[in-house]
């Protein structure tokens, strides 16, 4: 099934259909069933829109100067640029590299260690985070229930003015859901809309003969956790899922991140140490650090030359998605914000 709502401005194949106000995720041709439930949490335009202006309300952290999309913008796919660390509250700087927004009805781990084992609550890590947001869930609830919109906006939503911890996180979650990016040129060319140029076609299988075991297609990762050879950070010391488990084997394992976007995602790695394609590409052809549990793939470096890697950069700009970051839908609330 697929929907283009052009009329509301949705430029994004096979996303979303209304009826009634209620959405429904439509899951593109060649790709997996969602793993989030939405019963558990029905989309309705309204919700959607509430959870949009709660993204991008700096209330939401302590100092009334951060929001969501100040680490996720919707012009570098809901990351940000312009740090290699997340930048929160009184210019501090966190932990890790904010990772992209997108396809998250796809996923049931979040953040870069899997921390979050669910949608729903995902948000309240940034949100209550000392070097991110820095809020309290209780002083948040109490600044939303005495402001002069957000009751009726609750009220639209749930049938009641009552503002709620689990109401803000599931209205944060409808929005993110709608951040299905599925129109690259890639998709265009699975969908036999477009071809590939030789350059990229050359690109295309040298991918497939050597990124494609973790970067799978068509959401472009496994979803799993790796550990790809970056020498540890002397800074950060960041040991990656070993922190969530406490299992050695899972020391400096991180979760491999979906390459759709990836050319508007920089900077790179999960502490963003890699500013360029060509700089990721050079690590697995001449970086890796070798390491007990490196992942049995990479103990064989793969084997790339110039031109290899011209090609391959050449196929990752066809995972860019331009309708998916001019989507207006996905943008400031400019209606919510200027009354």
């Amino acid at each position: 099934m697929r929907t283009i709502l052009l009329a509301l401005g949705w430029l994004v194949c096979c996303a979303l259909s209304t009826h009634r106000n209620v959405f429904t995720v439509n899951i593109p041709a060649s790709w997996p069933a969602i793993l989030y439930d939405t019963s558990q949490n029905p989309l309705t335009e309204q919700k959607i829109y509430l959870g949009r202006v709660l993204f991008y309300d700096p209330l939401l952290s302590r100092n009334h100067q951060v929001s969501c999309a100040s680490c996720h913008s919707p012009y570098s796919a809901f990351t940000h640029v312009d740090h290699a660390l997340s930048h929160g509250v009184d210019d501090r700087i966190g932990t890790r590299n904010a990772p992209v927004l997108l396809n998250l009805a796809w996923q049931n781990k979040f953040m870069w260690d899997g921390a979050i084992h669910h949608l729903d609550v995902q948000a309240l890590a940034p949100l209550t985070h000392h070097a991110e947001m820095d809020s309290h869930l209780d002083s948040l609830i109490f600044k939303l229930r005495h402001h002069p919109k957000y009751p009726s906006l609750f009220k639209s939503v749930y049938g009641s003015s009552e503002v709620t911890g689990e109401r803000i996180l599931k209205s944060l979650s409808a929005f993110m859901l709608t951040l299905i990016s599925s129109d690259s040129k890639y998709d265009r060319m699975v969908r036999g809309e477009v071809n590939f140029s030789d350059l990229e076609i050359n690109g295309y299988q040298k991918f497939k003969q050597q990124c494609a075991s973790c970067h799978t297609e068509p959401l472009f990762t496994n979803q799993s956790f790796a550990n790809n050879g970056l020498p540890p950070d002397a800074v950060l010391q960041d040991s990656g899922r070993y922190k969530i488990t406490h299992q050695p084997a899972d020391a400096f394992l991180f979760k491999v991140p979906t390459l759709r976007n990836v050319a508007w995602s920089y900077p790179y790695m999960h502490d963003g140490r890699f500013k360029r394609l060509k700089d990721v590409i050079k690590h697995y052809r001449q970086g890796i650090a070798h390491s007990a549990n490196l992942d049995p793939i990479l103990q064989t470096p793969p084997v790339l030359n110039d031109s290899d890697q011209v090609e391959l950069i050449a196929f990752l700009h066809t995972l860019s998605d331009s309708n998916f970051i001019r989507n207006t839908q996905y943008h400031y609330p400019k209606d919510f914000f200027s009354n």
